[in-house]
C-alpha cells in the first residue's frame, strides 16, 4: 500500500513564514549585540581618557590639600570630607524612613484607593528630576527651617531624593519573600510583628541592602540639587558640625571643568576617577553583602 507523503496543504507558506521570522529574529540579535557594542566601546573610550588625563594628578598631597586658585595646590580634601558627612546623614535618615514606609504599606495598609494612590505617587516620585527635589529643599529646608546651606540641609534633600527608591526597592524585596515563611511563622502561633521581624525581614535583607546602597550611590554623583540649595564650590575648610557650610566631588568636578585653565581639567579628571571608584566600591559592597546574606539564610 503506497504512503501518501505530499506535503500538507499550507506547509510551504508556513515555512516562508517560519524562515521569515527567524531572519527577523537574527537582524534584532545583531542590532542588539551591536548596540550595546557601541554603548560600552564610548563608555571605555571615556574611561580609557578620564584615566590618562587623571592618574597622574592623585597623589597623597591630591587628598590632603584644598581646593587652590593654582592647579599644583589644589585638591578634593574639603569635597571628600563633604561628601562623606552629606552621605552619612543621608543614609540615616533615609534608610529607617524608606524601610519603614515599605513596611507599611506592603505589610499593614489596607488594599483600598488611599493605599493604592500613595503607592502610585510613590512610583512617580522616584521619576521625579532630581532639580526639583532641589527647589523643595531650598524652599523648606534651607529657609523655612532655617538649616542654612548647611550639611543637614543638603542630606535632608538628598535623603527626599532617594527616598522614593529606598520604598520601592524594600516593598519588592518583601514582596519577594515566599508566603510560605509567613504561614509557617503564623501556624506556630508568632505574632504579625514577630514574624515580619524574624522571618521576613532577615529573608528580605539582601534585596533591602542592594536597593538602599544603589540609592545611596546614585545621591553621591548628585548636583542639580546642591547647587540648587546653594552648596559651596570654593570651600577651603572641612565642615566640623552638621550646620556648617559644605562641598562635595561632584561639585568640585564641576567648579574645576567651568575653569578655562586645562589643569584643571585634569584635576576634575582625577576627581572623577576618585568618584567613580567611590560608586564602583560601593556597588560592589552591595553585591557581596547579598550574596553572604543568601548564603547565610540559605545555611
Amino acid at each position: 500500500m503506497a504512503v501518501d507523503v505530499r506535503p500538507l496543504p499550507g506547509a510551504d507558506l508556513f515555512d516562508q513564514r517560519l524562515s521569515y521570522r527567524k531572519k527577523q529574529g537574527n537582524i534584532l540579535m545583531v542590532m542588539g549585540v551591536a548596540s550595546i557594542l557601541i554603548g560600552l566601546g564610548v563608555l571605555a573610550i571615556l574611561v580609557v581618557d578620564i584615566l590618562i588625563r587623571g592618574l597622574p594628578w592623585i597623589d597623597a598631597q591630591f587628598f590632603t590639600s584644598f581646593d587652590s586658585r593654582f592647579a599644583a595646590n589644589a585638591g578634593v580634601k574639603a569635597a571628600v570630607a563633604g561628601t562623606a558627612y552629606m552621605m552619612f546623614f543621608t543614609i540615616l535618615v533615609a534608610l529607617p524612613l524608606g524601610v519603614m514606609a515599605a513596611l507599611y504599606l506592603e505589610e499593614y495598609a489596607p488594599d483600598h484607593w488611599i493605599t493604592s494612590f500613595i503607592q502610585i505617587n510613590i512610583s512617580n516620585l522616584a521619576g521625579v528630576p532630581s532639580i526639583v527635589y532641589g527647589l523643595l529643599g531650598l524652599t523648606v529646608f534651607v529657609r523655612f527651617l532655617e538649616l542654612g546651606r548647611s550639611v543637614l540641609a543638603g542630606s535632608f534633600t538628598m535623603a527626599l531624593l532617594v527616598l522614593p527608591i529606598i520604598v520601592v526597592a524594600t516593598q519588592e524585596a518583601l514582596r519577594a519573600v515566599p508566603s510560605g515563611v509567613r504561614d509557617a511563622s503564623y501556624g506556630v502561633g508568632a505574632t504579625k510583628w514577630q514574624t515580619i521581624w524574624h522571618h521576613v525581614l532577615p529573608h528580605a535583607l539582601p534585596g533591602i541592602l542592594t536597593g538602599n546602597i544603589l540609592a545611596a550611590s546614585r545621591a553621591i554623583g548628585e548636583t542639580a540639587p546642591l547647587i540648587t540649595i546653594g552648596a559651596l564650590t570654593f570651600v577651603p575648610f572641612v565642615p566640623n558640625s552638621p550646620l556648617d557650610r559644605f562641598t562635595v566631588l561632584p561639585i568640585q568636578i564641576f567648579n574645576w571643568t567651568s575653569k578655562p585653565q586645562t589643569e584643571f581639567h585634569a584635576l576634575a579628571a582625577a576627581a572623577i576617577v576618585i568618584l567613580l571608584a567611590v560608586l564602583l566600591l560601593m556597588n560592589s559592597l552591595a553585591i557581596v553583602l547579598r550574596n553572604r546574606a543568601v548564603r547565610r539564610r540559605a545555611g
